[in-house]
This record gives C-alpha cells, sequence and structure tokens, in this order.
C-alpha cells in the first residue's frame, strides 16, 4: 500500500472546505483505481489534512494529480496556500 498526506495551511472556512471535499473530491478520488481509503481532517487554527490510502505507488500519485486538479477548481479561494505533500510505503497497519 502507498500513502499520500496533505497538509492544508491559512484554510479560510474549515466547514465549507470539509462540505466541498465530501460532496466534491471524495468520489473523484474514489474512482482512482486501487483506491483503499481516504481522510480529511480539521486539525483546528486553519490547518487542514487529508490522508489517502491507495494499493499502490499509481494510484497514490494519480490522488495528487486530482488533489491539485480540484483545489484549483473548487477550492482555491478557501486553500490559499499550497499543501506540504508526504508520501510513501505504508509499512505498517492496524
Amino acid at each position: 500500500m502507498y500513502a499520500t498526506v496533505r497538509r492544508y495551511e491559512g484554510v479560510t472556512d474549515p466547514a465549507e472546505a470539509g462540505r466541498r471535499v465530501s460532496e466534491g473530491f471524495v468520489p473523484l478520488i474514489s474512482q482512482v483505481p486501487g483506491f483503499v481509503a481516504y481522510y480529511w481532517v480539521d486539525a483546528g487554527d486553519g490547518v487542514m489534512l487529508s490522508t489517502s490510502v491507495f494499493d499502490d505507488q499509481a494510484g497514490a500519485e494519480e490522488s495528487t494529480r486530482r488533489a491539485g486538479d480540484f483545489v484549483r477548481e473548487h477550492l482555491a479561494s478557501l486553500l490559499p496556500n499550497p499543501p506540504q505533500v508526504t508520501a510513501g510505503e505504508v509499512v505498517a497497519s492496524g
């Protein structure tokens, strides 16, 4: 498995960002081959995190491409700063 974590800072409206992600991005990313799971987390103080898990690196990379497109098209006003992206192979899970 392969996971990608994106950290967004300076989120202007976390509730609206969550609504748009839930209604628009989750259906989009769940169609990527190898999709396992996706989580959108409000960490407080204008910080939000996403975690996506895929069977392989190709799926994780496609999710990053789709996330970038979705943010540009639907969330740019709410997520004004580029995310910090960390990705890698899952070596332990529970």
